[in-house]
């Protein structure tokens, strides 16, 4: 096989001085259907620990050839348009705070709104190294306050931006928005209508939000009829989470072409078609656990990933602009010995079985389950956890008339070690190339090199 259809990419140790010049509470543009005390609910699958965390992503925009003087400031333009969303999408203007039983909703009160924050830095695009491989050193580009708990979302402002304005005449865009609200495509419904406002000028908002959590209230009494391991606490009997967690784990990125993907598909699928996420997963999470050198053997591991639900519900089903969270987490189970010593299609079969398990039935337990049990904790024993934003049209919707950025994506997994994120390559690529990021203990890097690219085995078809 070609090495080429696997790159490992690296990228530039950096240090980003940047100065703070202003902080601007922007609030909706004009009327909005809620007034100081009233509250919002907020479904359990928006609720579920999981979603209890900002999502931050950075853009970056190139200088543009046609930008003089007599246009707008960036700051302002983004400002103006997010005001005017935000009539739309008005909860997002509002704070989480907690009821009865730990569990949040939406509050509105006085002087809420979201922040945009504007900084600058001397430096240029060109000094921040390869813009299209996730870097952890871009991390001041997106806004923290001061001395912040982790994970902390009870009266924070549910969408934060910074604008950080470079020396050549570019600039990126640091994003939080906080997963409570929205899933990843109802991030990118909301971030489609932002951008085409400030393209136009004027409100666009198409298709029109819908709030409507009531759709997933529990039942009464809860019915939970799946045993929903993927929320359980389980014991971490293997070496696997103190390997990662009391090492200084760094992130890793690879660039996965589509020949790549398609020869495993292939390889994956002896029996039952299978969906190339399913051979990419199986195959990331295969190379994982050998570069770990997981033990015991006989220990049982877990793959979660999100499944978009929204295709499977049809009582009711859902309206087209409804931007919450519709996703559940499936789970996939192998010991250490199936995945290490078995072939890439067992692992793909478990993986697939584990996706398509997720019904409508699958989801209403899920949200029965979390009624009953509210998880207080996010779980990592024995656990990797794969997400895919390929599926997101995250470049085609950050066009705020810029033109599409360089980069769209996260910047740093490493607080999160167990959690793995496929990408699209970049808005230049048009050829279905994918970049996965993960993290490794810097003496398992070379290892998981080596599996991923199938460079272990002399007949890859017996991988």
């Amino acid at each position: 096989m070609d090495l080429p259809w696997v790159q490992e990419l690296h990228f530039t140790h950096l240090k980003i001085a940047i100065t703070i010049d202003r902080m601007i509470p922007v609030m909706p543009s004009g009327p909005i259907p809620a007034q100081p005390g009233d509250t919002l609910y907020l479904s359990n699958l928006d609720d579920m620990i999981g979603a209890r965390v900002f999502t931050p992503t950075i853009y970056f925009y190139e200088p543009a050839a046609d930008m003089n003087s007599s246009q707008k400031p960036v700051m302002k333009i983004l400002c103006d348009s997010l005001a005017e969303v935000l009539v739309a999408y008005y909860p997002l203007s509002g704070r989480l705070r907690e009821t009865k039983n730990g569990k949040l909703e939406v509050f509105f009160g006085l002087n809420q709104g979201v922040l945009m924050v504007e900084a600058h830095s001397k430096m240029a695009l060109a000094d921040l190294g390869d813009l299209t491989v996730p870097n952890p050193g871009w991390e001041p580009l997106i806004f923290k306050f001061p001395d912040e708990e982790p994970y902390k979302v009870l009266d924070m402002p549910l969408v934060i931006a910074q604008v950080t304005l470079f020396s050549c005449g570019g600039f990126s865009l640091g994003l939080r928005l906080c997963h409570c609200i929205c899933d990843g495509l109802g991030a990118m419904q909301l971030f489609r209508a932002w951008a085409a406002t400030a393209k136009a000028g004027t409100i666009i908002a198409k298709p029109e939000p819908c709030w409507e959590r009531e759709i997933f209230l529990p039942r009464n009494p809860p019915l939970v009829k799946f045993p929903h391991v993927e929320f359980m606490s389980i014991e971490d009997g293997s070496s696997l989470t103190m390997t990662l967690w009391q090492t200084k784990p760094v992130q890793k990125c690879y660039r996965l072409s589509q020949e790549f993907q398609s020869h495993l598909k292939t390889l994956a699928q002896p029996d039952d078609v299978c969906t190339t996420f399913d051979a990419m997963a199986a195959h990331i999470w295969r190379s994982w656990v050998k570069a770990l050198d997981v033990r015991p053997l006989d220990y049982e591991l877990r793959l979660t990933f999100s499944v978009n639900a929204r295709q499977k519900l049809h009582n009711p089903p859902l309206k087209e602009g409804f931007y919450g969270n519709v996703v559940c987490v499936a789970c996939a189970t192998s010991t250490v010995s199936e995945l290490v010593n078995g072939q890439i299609s067992d692992t793909t079969r478990v993986v697939r079985e584990a996706r398509l398990n997720v019904s409508e039935e699958y989801l209403r337990s899920t949200v029965d389950y979390i009624e009953a049990v509210r998880p207080k904790r996010l779980e990592f024993g024995g656990k990797l956890t794969i997400t895919q934003w390929t599926r997101f049209s995250i470049y085609e919707s950050a066009d705020f008339g810029w033109g599409r950025p360089v980069y769209a994506g996260p910047i740093d997994l490493t607080p999160t070690p167990q959690v793995c994120v496929i990408l699209p390559a970049g808005k230049a690529d048009q050829h279905g190339t994918v970049v996965v990021c993960i993290c490794l203990p810097e003496d398992a890097i070379d290892k998981f090199t080596e599996y991923l690219c199938m460079m272990d085995s002399s007949n890859a078809s017996h991988i």
